[in-house]
């Protein structure tokens, strides 16, 4: 299963935002609210994916997550930008605006 979103991932011809957070994580749960601003922002120009790591394990590291929340913006398969932390709606945002050009 984590080979196929990996796959998925790879087809993706756009800008994709993927979110890797776990429901007992402080921090991610602060994150919730700001992810789906971010989401509702962007609905039709990127699409954000989010990803509970305790059930993606596999996937997490094959893209060698260390910490959480990771956020990792893809252009046409490729990571282009990746960070771990909180953020705000306008830094998060001001990434995805970068990527899409």
């Amino acid at each position: 299963m984590d080979t196929e979103k990996i796959k998925q991932l790879k087809e993706e011809k756009g800008v994709v935002l993927v979110e890797f957070y776990a429901t007992w994580c402080p921090h991610c749960q602060r994150m919730m609210p700001i992810v789906a601003e971010v989401k509702e922002k962007f609905e039709g120009k990127a699409p954000v994916y989010q990803f509970d790591i305790d059930k993606n394990t596999e996937f997490a590291d094959s893209l060698d997550v260390q910490s959480i929340p990771t956020f990792i913006i893809f252009d046409k398969g490729e990571p282009v930008w990746r960070t771990a932390g909180e953020l705000t709606a306008e830094q998060l945002s001001s990434e995805l605006e970068k990527a899409l050009g």
